[in-house]
């Protein structure tokens, strides 16, 4: 059957000559994965441009129970990005969140509510002007939709030391929106990453290690 759902991009990979694999986390049905044909090939009038990570999509697609790969009918951008394909701030923020969605992101419950999040949220990153806090802030509300969000830095740190100003900012950070003006120095922006990261591998399964840390490290050094 036909449905229509709004879905963001999470990866692709190439298949045969002109083809492409997509993972798309569904407001409908949350992770699918999907054959789109002939969209690498030079009559496809840049349609590749749809399936890049993180692009946020309106879709009809063709769903069935327990089907492991399924076709898109109709495609169209919901949101197109003005800022985080040329902030580099921006960009490395999404490209560490777009390789730690993929890592975390593995139930189908709750679908709908998550991906209304990640829509909301990385339209919000392609508006706000400060985006320093805006990673840390994701990782801290994601949890809460994935079934572990903490509501005391205890449940953030099991041991993970802090001093009091550190401390204090995490603390912060628990209550705070997108918008909210939380003020850290480079090194506790770094430590209380680290702190997080831990927390998603004690929570998440094979979460293992995120690649594009480094890039955002040096990036708000």
């Amino acid at each position: 059957m036909l449905y229509k759902t709004r879905g963001i991009v999470f990866r692709f990979t190439k298949y045969g000559e002109s083809s492409i694999i997509v993972t798309i986390f569904t407001e409908l049905f949350g992770l699918q994965t999907y054959i789109v044909n002939g969209v690498r090939s030079k009559g496809s009038k840049n349609q590749i441009a749809f399936y890049q990570p993180l692009t946020l999509l309106d879709l009809v697609v063709y769903h069935r129970e327990n089907a492991g790969i399924l076709r898109i009918k109709e495609i169209k951008c919901l949101y197109a990005y003005q800022t985080i394909h040329t902030d580099i701030r921006k960009s490395a923020i999404a490209m560490f969140l777009n390789e730690v969605v993929n890592k975390a992101i593995k139930d189908q419950s709750h679908a709908e509510e998550i991906g209304e999040f990640l829509i909301d949220s990385f339209v919000a990153l392609d508006e706000m002007t400060s985006p320093e806090n805006f990673h840390l802030i994701f990782l801290l509300k994601l949890s809460r939709y994935l079934g572990f969000g903490p509501q005391t830095n205890d449940e953030v740190l099991d041991g993970w030391p802090l001093d009091r100003e550190e401390a204090d900012t995490l603390k912060s950070l628990l209550k705070a929106d997108y918008g909210t003006q939380v003020p850290m120095n480079f090194a506790t922006r770094r430590i209380l990453l680290d702190a997080l990261l831990h927390f998603y591998a004690m929570h998440s399964e094979n979460f293992g290690e995120i690649k594009s840390i480094q890039v955002l490290k040096e990036m708000f050094n």
